[in-house]
């Protein structure tokens, strides 16, 4: 299908929900960390599928706004840029932790919109090649030897996402999460960064900012928190940590949201354009080829979902005392 056949159907999605085709000016893309991670990933991955698909005919451009896994950008966008309607943020799970706990400040998760969930991925415990521990109770063991010996890479401080699955390791051990050493970083990009300069022993991860690594060769997973194997063939011979005898399973969600005072024609252009991305087969394979995992969810959907996760964190966080209960 052509591009003029493309930008027809989204018009047409726009006029049936009541808007004008308006293609967003200055398109823009924020990943709420340093190059390298996740976030960033994720704005290329949609920077390169609209292109493919050309449905802008400006090329969106991406920058960096790192600071407080995601605080630092989210403030930002709500306070000084509420109403860009070419300017996309990326989101993750983590993001919504952070928000359940209330570290964006004074603002929650009601203060944008959000847009769409495009990708998933999961959690996962990363090592260098070299490093004793051969899986995950390796690991295990020797945090219940001396917890200080082992430093623990993750993104963000403690009750962040990647705090959160090595506390449920550190937990299903019997452990005291807040005995264990951590090394608060910004993003993927930077975990790997550390991990492979010896830095710190141990990285809580995510399996996609992993992956370059383990290719390469530089880097081993002791465990991903996933169902089951991952049929992807480059990651089939990754153990989860279920089937090691420690029941954990961490999704990371990710998309994009949007300022609070973006006009409904603007989030409605963007909605219909992510709609038609999610379901195209070129966005398929450039998912795959970026080691993430199928999740599609837009619009109002999407919102609900968000408020509900956010409220699930919420109960995790109280038991895990991060936050008096709510």
């Amino acid at each position: 299908m052509n591009a003029s056949v493309r930008i027809l159907a989204i018009t047409a999605c726009c006029l049936f929900s009541g808007y004008s085709m308006a293609e967003p000016t200055h398109p823009e893309c924020i990943a709420p960390a340093s190059p390298g991670g996740s976030f960033d990933l994720t704005c290329t991955l949609v920077q390169k599928a609209l292109s493919h698909e050309k449905l802008l005919t400006t090329p969106m451009r991406i920058t960096y706004m790192p600071g407080g896994v995601g605080a630092v950008a989210y403030n930002a966008v709500v306070a000084q840029r509420p109403a860009e309607g070419g300017t996309l943020v990326t989101w993750s799970s983590g993001s919504l932790l952070n928000l359940a706990q209330g570290k964006f400040g004074r603002f929650d998760e009601n203060a944008v919109r959000w847009l769409a969930a495009v990708v998933t991925s999961y959690g996962a415990i990363a090592v260098k090649n070299d490093s004793p521990y051969q899986n995950l109770d390796d690991l295990v063991q020797a945090l219940k030897k001396d917890p200080s010996k082992v430093a623990i890479g993750s993104s963000g401080t403690v009750g962040g996402q990647d705090w959160m699955q090595a506390a449920l390791i550190a937990k299903a051990a019997g452990i005291s999460p807040r005995d264990l050493r951590y090394v608060a970083l910004e993003g993927g990009g930077e975990i790997a960064t550390a991990l492979l300069g010896g830095h710190i022993q141990v990285g809580s991860t995510d399996i996609s900012d992993s992956m370059p690594h383990i290719q390469s060769g530089e880097m081993r997973l002791l465990a991903v928190f996933a169902d089951e194997r991952l049929s992807d063939p480059e990651m089939k011979d990754i153990p989860t940590a279920k089937e090691q005898g420690y029941d954990i399973v961490w999704p990371v969600v990710r998309g994009f949201y949007m300022g609070p005072k973006v006009s409904d024609e603007d989030y409605a252009w963007w909605k219909a354009a992510f709609d038609w991305l999610l379901a195209s087969r070129a966005f398929a394979e450039m998912r795959s080829q970026s080691e993430f995992f199928p999740f599609a969810m837009t619009g109002s959907e999407l919102d609900t979902y968000v408020k509900q996760q956010v409220a699930d964190y919420k109960t995790l966080a109280v038991e895990f005392g991060l936050i008096n209960h709510r």
